[in-house]
C-alpha cells in the first residue's frame, strides 16, 4: 500500500479536503478532494508527442457516476453509464479553459486530465471540487504547467447579499451563478448567468471571486512544494533557421497584399491557401518540411495580423478595434413555423427557429442529482461544414456545439416568463448557416427574435457580443488592445474571447477564454464596459426590427388553456388507472398534463376540443354548494326512496320521492323515468359529501320528507351519493405511464 497525505483548508467556512497518494497510483498524478460529502478524484497523464501533431491535444473528462448519489442509471434498458451528459460536457469545457492558457506554448505532449465524482452530496457542486482535484493533480505532477490556480462559485440573492460556494439549492434561487478560475495574481476563465446584472455589480463579484481563487491558488502551490514532483521539459516543435528565414521574408514580401485585398472570408483563405502551397512546393522537400512550411505560413499570418493591430490599430477588414460589423435582421421568414428570425453581423449568419409544445414536452435530464432536472425552456445549436466551406459529415453535436447552445440559452433563459403565465414548452434552434466569428453570441440574437416573433412574452431582447484582445509578445511595451465583435481570423489569433450577453438593463451571460497566462482586472473591466456599448448598438437594431412580441401565437402553434384546480380533487380527473383522463383525452383529440399542485393545462389545435375539455374538468372538480340550480339534469338511477340525477359528468345528486306529487307517491316510476330532465336546486351537501336535490318547480302540496314512514327516510338519507362518479371510488389512482399521462412539473 503507498503512503498518503493530506491537506486541510476551508472554503466559505466548511472544510477542504486534499488528499495525494491514496488513488490511482499509476497515473502520473492524483489528487482526492472533499468538500462536504462530495468527493471528486483528479488524475492527470502525459505521454510523448504524437507524430506529425501540430497542436496540444489536452484531453479534459469530467465524469458524472450515478452511484456517487445512491442511483441507478433511470433508463429501463441502459443501467450502465454512457456518453457524457450535457451538463458532464460543460463541465469538463469549464476546466478545460481554465487549465489551457497555463501550458507552455507550443508544447506538443499528449496530456489527459480525468475527473471523477466518487461521492456527491446534492448541496456542494462537483464543478468547483472538479477544478480544484484538476489544478492540484496537474500542479504536484511531472506535466509542465505553470498553474496552480483556484476555483470558486460566487452568487447573489434577491435582496443583494453575496454567496461564496452557494449550495446547490441556493444556486438555484441566486440572481448571479458565476463561477472564477484564477491564479494567484490574474483571472483565467469566468462563466455566468445571471438576471440583468449591471455590469458594476458583475465586477464586485469577480473582485470577490478573485480573492478566494488567491487563496486557493496558494494554498495548492503549498502543497506542491511539499509533495510535488520535478516538472518535465517539454516539447516544442523547432523549425529549421533557414526555413523560418524563406517563410517570413516571403511572408513580408507578399502577405499583406494577400490579406488587404478585400473580399469574403473563402477568397482571403484561398489567397492564403495558395501561397502556402507555393511555399510548400518551393521549400518543402520532405514531408517533415513540408509540414513545418505550413506550420510557419499560420504563424506568419497570425503574428501580421496582431502587428497591425497593435502598431496602426487596424483590422483586416479595415474596420477601428470598436466597430461592429454591419448587422441585418429578418423575423418571420419560414411560413410554418412557430417563429423564426434570420441574424447576421458581417458574414456570421444564424436561422434561429422557436417552436412551442405542450407542457410535458418538456426535456427531462437524467442526473446524478438527487431530483432529475426538467427543462421547459431549451436551445440547440447546429453549425454544419458547408458554414465555414468545408466538407464535413454530420453525427451529432459535439462538445463546442452543446458549449454554445448552453451559453445562448443560458443568455436568454432569464427573461422567459414563469409558466404560470406561460404554460409552453418553448424549444428554439439556431442554425448556423455561415460562421466568420462569435456564431454563439449571433444565437443569443436570433434566439430573442424567434421568441418575440412566436409570441413569447418576453419583456426585451437579448443581444451578445465577443469582444477579442491583442497584447504585445514582442517585449516592446505596447499597450494591449481591444477589439469589438471579433471575426473568425481574430479569434484564432488574438488573446481573449470574451463574449457577454445581456439586455439594456443588465448582463444574463458572460463567458471568457483567454491564450494568455492571465487577464489582468483592469482588462475585464475594460472589456465589460465595451461589450456593453457594443450590445446596446445590436439592441438598436433588433428593436427596430421588432420592438416587442406578436400580440398573437401562430395559427400553427397549439393553443393552452391553463386553470388550477383543488389538488384533492386530481384523483377524479386522473380515475382509476387513468380511465378518466385518458377518455378525456381520446375524446377532446387534446393533451392534458396536471401538476401535482393543482395547475391544468389543456393544449391542442382545436379551439372546440379545448373548450370541450376545459368544461369537462372544471365540471368533475366544481365544488357544488347549496343554492346552485342545475337545469335539465338527468334521472340515472330510480330507487323507492328517489331518484338520482346527474348535475355534472360523474357526480349525482338524490331527488327525494316526497318532492314529486301533490300527494303521497307510492312508486318512484309513476312519477319520473330514467332520462328524464328536470330542475333541480341543491338543497344541501351534507358533512359526508351527499347531495340532497329539491324539484325547482315543485308542485303544491307536495308532501315533506317528514311525512313518509322512518324506515323509508332512513333508507333515502342514509344512504350515501357517489361524489366521485357513478361506481367510483376513492382509492387514488396508479399513475402507471402505461395507462395515465405524464404528469409534469417540478416536484
Amino acid at each position: 500500500m503507498t503512503s498518503s497525505r493530506t491537506f486541510r483548508t476551508e472554503l466559505a467556512g466548511r472544510p477542504l479536503t486534499f488528499e495525494v497518494g491514496k488513488l490511482a497510483g499509476q497515473a502520473d498524478a492524483s489528487v482526492t478532494v472533499r468538500y462536504g460529502d462530495t468527493v471528486v478524484l483528479g488524475a492527470c497523464l502525459m505521454a510523448n508527442p504524437r507524430p506529425g501533431t501540430d497542436f496540444m491535444p489536452l484531453l479534459v473528462e469530467y465524469e458524472e457516476k450515478f452511484y456517487a448519489a445512491g442511483k441507478i442509471k433511470g433508463s429501463r434498458f441502459m443501467k450502465r453509464e454512457g456518453k457524457p451528459t450535457d451538463i458532464a460536457i460543460i463541465t469538463s469545457r469549464l476546466i478545460d479553459r481554465s487549465i489551457r492558457p497555463l501550458f507552455p506554448k507550443g508544447m506538443r505532449d499528449d496530456v489527459q486530465v480525468v475527473t471523477t465524482v466518487l461521492s456527491y452530496d446534492d448541496a456542494h457542486e462537483a464543478d468547483i471540487v472538479a477544478m480544484l482535484a484538476a489544478s492540484a493533480a496537474l500542479a504536484i505532477s511531472r506535466i509542465p504547467w505553470n498553474g496552480p490556480i483556484g476555483a470558486v462559485r460566487i452568487g447573489r440573492t434577491k435582496d443583494g447579499a453575496w454567496l461564496v460556494n452557494p449550495t446547490s439549492k441556493e444556486v438555484d434561487q441566486a440572481m448571479l451563478d458565476l463561477v472564477v478560475a484564477g491564479t494567484a495574481s490574474d483571472v483565467v476563465m469566468l462563466e455566468a448567468g445571471a438576471t440583468e446584472i449591471a455590469e458594476a455589480d458583475l465586477l464586485a463579484a469577480i473582485d470577490q471571486g478573485m480573492r478566494m481563487t488567491r487563496e486557493l491558488a496558494a494554498f495548492i502551490e503549498a502543497m506542491r512544494k511539499d509533495v510535488g514532483q520535478k516538472k518535465a521539459d517539454p516539447h516544442t516543435v523547432e523549425f529549421p533557421s533557414d526555413l523560418e528565414e524563406a517563410v517570413r521574408a516571403s511572408a513580408q514580401r507578399e502577405l499583406p497584399a494577400l490579406l488587404q485585398a478585400g473580399g469574403s472570408k473563402v477568397q482571403l483563405n484561398a489567397r492564403v491557401e495558395e501561397w502556402t502551397e507555393h511555399l510548400v512546393t518551393e521549400q518543402g522537400t520532405t514531408a517533415d518540411r513540408a509540414a513545418a512550411v505550413r506550420a510557419l505560413c499560420q504563424d506568419m499570418h497570425r503574428d501580421l495580423v496582431r502587428e497591425w493591430i497593435l502598431k496602426e490599430r487596424k483590422r483586416v477588414d479595415g474596420r477601428q478595434p470598436n466597430e461592429i460589423r454591419p448587422l441585418s435582421v429578418e423575423v418571420g421568414v419560414l411560413p410554418r413555423t412557430h417563429g423564426s428570425a434570420l441574424f447576421q453581423r458581417g458574414e456570421t449568419q444564424v436561422l434561429s427557429v422557436t417552436t412551442l409544445g405542450a407542457p410535458d414536452d418538456i426535456m427531462i435530464l437524467d442526473t446524478m442529482t438527487e431530483e432529475d432536472t426538467k427543462k421547459h425552456f431549451f436551445h440547440f445549436y447546429n453549425m454544419p461544414g458547408f458554414s465555414v466551406g468545408e466538407i464535413k459529415p454530420n453525427r451529432g453535436a459535439g462538445r463546442r456545439d452543446i458549449g454554445h447552445g448552453m451559453l445562448a440559452e443560458r443568455a436568454v433563459a432569464p427573461l422567459l416568463p414563469s409558466r404560470d403565465v406561460f404554460p409552453y414548452t418553448v424549444m428554439v434552434v439556431s442554425e448556423v448557416l455561415s460562421s466568420n466569428g462569435s456564431s454563439s453570441m449571433g444565437s443569443a440574437c436570433g434566439t430573442s427574435l424567434a421568441l418575440m416573433d412566436a409570441g413569447v412574452p418576453v419583456p426585451r431582447h437579448v443581444a451578445g457580443i465577443a469582444m477579442g484582445l491583442v497584447t504585445d509578445e514582442t517585449g516592446q511595451g505596447r499597450a494591449p488592445v481591444l477589439l469589438t465583435d471579433i471575426a473568425g481570423m481574430e479569434d484564432e489569433g488574438c488573446d481573449m474571447d470574451f463574449k457577454v450577453a445581456g439586455t439594456r438593463q443588465g448582463v444574463t451571460a458572460l463567458q471568457v477564454d483567454i491564450k494568455i497566462p492571465g487577464l489582468p482586472r483592469p482588462l475585464v473591466e475594460e472589456a465589460l464596459m465595451g461589450a456593453r456599448t457594443a450590445r446596446e448598438q445590436i439592441l438598436g437594431v433588433m428593436e427596430r426590427a421588432l420592438p416587442s412580441p406578436r400580440a398573437e401565437l401562430s395559427r400553427y402553434a397549439p393553443r393552452i388553456v391553463s386553470f388550477r384546480i383543488n389538488p384533492e380533487k386530481i384523483r377524479d380527473v386522473i380515475g382509476p388507472r387513468g380511465t378518466v383522463i385518458n377518455k378525456i383525452i381520446e375524446e377532446t383529440g387534446t393533451d392534458i398534463t396536471v401538476e401535482d399542485d393543482g395547475q391544468v393545462s389543456i393544449t391542442s389545435t382545436d379551439a372546440a376540443g379545448i373548450e370541450k375539455a376545459t368544461t369537462w374538468i372544471k365540471n368533475l372538480t366544481r365544488e357544488i354548494v347549496a343554492g346552485e340550480e342545475f337545469p335539465a339534469a338527468r334521472v340515472t338511477r330510480l330507487m323507492n326512496f328517489g331518484a338520482f340525477v346527474e348535475l355534472i359528468p360523474g357526480t349525482d345528486g338524490l331527488v327525494h320521492i316526497s318532492e314529486f306529487g301533490q300527494g303521497f307517491v307510492r312508486n318512484i316510476e309513476d312519477v319520473v323515468a330514467l332520462g328524464d330532465a328536470l330542475d333541480v336546486v341543491v338543497k344541501e351537501v351534507d358533512h359526508l359529501g351527499r347531495i340532497n336535490l329539491s324539484l325547482k318547480n315543485r308542485p303544491q302540496g307536495t308532501p315533506t320528507p317528514e311525512q313518509f314512514s322512518a324506515d323509508t327516510e332512513q333508507g333515502a338519507f342514509d344512504r350515501p351519493v357517489q361524489p366521485f362518479g357513478r361506481g367510483g371510488s376513492r382509492r387514488p389512482p396508479s399513475l402507471g405511464r402505461g395507462s395515465a399521462p405524464r404528469r409534469s412539473g417540478h416536484r
